[in-house]
């Protein structure tokens, strides 16, 4: 009767083991999943940024610094491979961006352009996408970090070799701004 029991014991535990590896593989495939998502958002950006840069360009020809910046921030940004390279590059990129959109406050007449501001537009749809995708693959870093940390699962976590992922954050500008509120 004694060996029953033992094996009982046994089998629940190993059956709790491989829920919990389960799971594990499964926030692993989520986080797979989700930077594959910020990484067609970011394509989608890169992709965008020579035609943004060329129509500026034939209205504002002597802000070559800027559109060096930008061009060196982009490159950096394709090749990043991890999520901490990444996020590094896409800020620089990012402020790069702003120095960009900037230029066209001095010239009215490229704000005017229909082509900018399809562009400009375009652009405004992608950080968007950029940020839900963000905010999805930090959803299920959050979840399967948990699983890492937290006792039982941690056990199983440590036998397998499961290490946590890193968050993307993207510092933006313009979200950290305080709101200027003029009457």
């Amino acid at each position: 009767m004694g060996l029953i029991i033992v094996l009982v014991i046994v089998a629940i535990v190993v059956l709790y083991g491989v829920g919990v590896y389960n799971k594990l593989v499964r926030f692993r495939t989520l986080v797979e999943e989700a930077w594959s998502g910020i990484n067609v958002q970011l394509k989608k950006r890169h992709d965008l940024i020579p035609n943004l840069m060329e129509t500026v360009r034939g209205y504002a020809t002597h802000e070559r610094e800027t559109f060096e910046s930008v061009t060196r921030a982009r490159t950096s940004a394709i090749q990043a491979q991890d999520v901490k390279t990444q996020e590094v590059a896409e800020n620089q990129l990012s402020g790069a961006l702003m120095r960009l959109m900037a230029i066209s406050e001095r010239y009215p007449e490229l704000k005017a352009n229909q082509n900018f501001m399809q562009l400009q537009e375009q652009l405004g749809i992608i950080e968007t996408d950029i940020e839900k995708s963000r905010r999805y693959y930090n959803g299920a870093v959050r979840q399967k970090n948990i699983a890492i940390d937290t006792f039982p699962s941690n056990m199983v976590a440590n036998m397998f070799s499961f290490s946590k992922s890193p968050f993307f954050e993207l510092d933006s500008e313009a979200e950290k701004a305080v709101p200027q509120i003029k009457f």
